[in-house]
């Protein structure tokens, strides 16, 4: 068994634990991976210091790391004279 497999099995023996089924379990990680259904990942790789930068400024701002990163997309596109996506 891989590690992520026993990972998993050992979520679905603890939600069975306390009165779930692993079912239940299971249908609480797809919920989340539902919200990602239909997107691909966009990354790039940056210095600490880019990042860090980034994750301050979100943080002052009261927002996310992707919704500040996705205003910024959307600023690029219309720079280049392309439709915003509004993507956050």
């Amino acid at each position: 068994m891989s590690k992520f497999g026993a990972m998993k099995q050992q979520r679905a023996e603890k939600a069975g634990a306390i009165g779930d089924s692993p079912d239940q379990a299971t249908a609480t990680v797809a919920t989340r991976a539902q919200t990602r259904q239909g997107k691909k990942a966009v990354s790039a790789y940056f210095s600490p210091e880019v990042s860090r930068g980034l994750n301050m400024l979100a943080a002052e701002q009261g927002t996310t790391l992707q919704a500040l990163l996705g205003e910024a997309i959307d600023l690029l596109m219309r720079q280049h004279g392309k439709h915003p996506f509004g993507e956050r």
